[in-house]
C-alpha cells in the first residue's frame, strides 16, 4: 500500500465534495487509481467515469494513466480546461 494525496479540482471537486484526501492504495499507476476511485460509486464514479474527459497530474506534471505511483505522490484530477 502506498499513502498518497489525491486532489480534485473544478467540477470534480464540486461533485465529490472535497478538494483533497489522503488515500492508501495498492494501485501501481494512475489508471488503476482512477478505477479504484470509480469503484467507490456515487460521485466518484460519476465524475471520474471512463468515457469522461478527465485530466490527471502526478506531482504537478500532466500524466497519462501509465504513470507509476510511488509513496507520498500527489495526484490531481481535473476536467479539461477550456478557454478563450
Amino acid at each position: 500500500m502506498k499513502n498518497i494525496t489525491v486532489r480534485y479540482f473544478a467540477s470534480i471537486r464540486e461533485a465529490v465534495g472535497t478538494g483533497q484526501e489522503a488515500v492508501a492504495t495498492p494501485a501501481a499507476n494512475l489508471g488503476a487509481l482512477r478505477d479504484e476511485l470509480i469503484a467507490r460509486g456515487g460521485a466518484h464514479a460519476a465524475s471520474l467515469a471512463r468515457g469522461r474527459a478527465v485530466r490527471m497530474a502526478l506531482n504537478q506534471v500532466l500524466s497519462d494513466e501509465t504513470a507509476a505511483l510511488a509513496e507520498g505522490a500527489e495526484v490531481a484530477f481535473f476536467p479539461p480546461v477550456t478557454g478563450g
